[in-house]
């Protein structure tokens, strides 16, 4: 018995000294081995602190510039990623900084970003070290080498042009519900000041609960919702350290993160159930973003004879909440930023103003007449260069 005893005590020291190991080299010996490597390829940037390496900095830089209101005339990358900035401004651009035990390597030059992007087999996608991050989104964002290929040979039907012109309706009846919404609100003065940068918010969800879902879009909106709250605690998540096994521990957020992800999985999956009923009842597919992804998706199976070459219904799910959170935020911002421009340089708005009157007058606008924009496609241009 005592020989057993024996046994078991030694397993027990012999897990305990292995899992102290990989702790250890986790949250010191590996982050110094590659502080040395970076170092020792001429790049700069701060000594390694244990856990937290530059977060504590970069989370009291962010707080420090939201503390202060937007001057136009500033740099506004010191105000959005200030501490990135002031890094890349002390070290040079050959630099890297550290996000609790893992350095970041700052790209600047335009030749190694294009051999990061093109040689996709050598640099793969990074994922967070907390798979509750995750939960946002995956699908083609986060996939590599075939089925990167196969997602995007079945999702690319869905950006067609000839499938965006019947997607206008929609764009033209949630933004017209905003402009409607102003109209009631903004009184018969000469000057009014509103907050539109919930009501663009919600327009842009709009427009993505309508093109992705179609009749389903309500349904859609509750999507957006959660989505949105999920993006707020992975944001939360990004600028914590990451302890692993953490994700486990039955807390506030982790149980909230993960009942969001149910919520989405199951109406998503809902509303994917009930337009494979309608097609299998002979239905023709619908023109909005997930009606084209499940025909496209359907096609490639009875094309190759086997559901392998298809997407699962957990990977089409996946693609949409995608679809959410590249596409609504990103427009918003866009909306918002172009506003502001506008506002700064009144003669490039009498400019646009006049284009449009040109164009469709008092019409519905249209793929066509819209592709003859000029000016107004060059202020988003310059709107994307200069701040997104």
């Amino acid at each position: 018995m005592e020989i057993l005893y024996n046994i078991i005590a030694a397993i027990c020291v012999a897990i305990l000294l292995v899992n102290t190991w990989r702790v250890l080299n986790w949250a010191w010996f590996r982050p110094k081995k590659l502080e040395n490597c970076l170092r020792q390829r001429g790049l700069k940037g701060n000594p390694y602190k244990l856990l937290y390496g530059d977060l504590n900095e970069l989370t009291k830089s962010l707080v420090e510039a939201k503390s202060k209101p937007i001057n136009f005339s500033d740099d506004i990358a010191q105000r959005l990623v200030p501490f990135f900035r002031n890094a890349i401004n002390k070290n040079g651009k050959g630099s890297f900084a550290w996000l609790g035990p893992y350095p970041l390597v700052f790209i600047t030059d335009p030749e190694h970003v294009k051999e990061i992007l093109t040689k996709t087999y050598v640099y793969q996608k990074a994922t967070h070290p907390n798979p509750l991050a995750n939960l946002l989104a995956q699908g083609l964002v986060r996939l590599e080498e075939d089925k990167w290929a196969k997602h995007r040979k079945i999702i690319n039907p869905a950006f067609h042009v000839e499938k965006l012109k019947h997607m206008l309706p929609a764009f033209y009846l949630s933004c017209s519900e905003m402009l409607r919404k102003w109209e009631e609100i903004v009184p018969n003065e000469t000057s009014f000041e509103l907050d539109v940068w919930p009501d663009l918010q919600i327009m842009t969800s709009e427009v993505i609960s309508r093109t992705a879902f179609g009749s389903s879009y309500e349904e859609g909106r509750i999507v957006f919702e959660l989505q949105k709250e999920q993006a707020e605690y992975v944001t939360d998540i990004g600028r914590s350290i990451y302890i692993p096994g953490s994700r486990l521990l039955p807390t506030t957020r982790n149980k909230r993160m993960l009942e969001i992800e149910k919520q989405v999985q199951t109406t998503i999956r809902h509303i994917i159930d009930k337009r494979l009923r309608a097609m299998e009842e002979g239905e023709t597919s619908k023109d909005d973003l997930l009606g084209i992804l499940l025909e496209s998706n359907m096609k490639e199976i009875e094309k190759h004879g086997h559901k392998d070459f298809g997407m699962t219904t957990i990977e089409v799910i996946e693609e949409c909440k995608l679809f959410y959170f590249a596409g609504q935020e990103t427009t918003s911002v866009l909306l918002v930023w172009t506003m502001i421009l506008l506002c700064l340089h009144p003669e490039w708005q009498v400019r646009a103003r006049e284009e449009v009157l040109q164009v469709f007058g008092n019409d519905k606008p249209d793929l066509e007449g819209l592709s003859r924009l000029k000016i107004v496609t060059m202020i988003l241009y310059e709107t994307l260069r200069l701040f997104l």
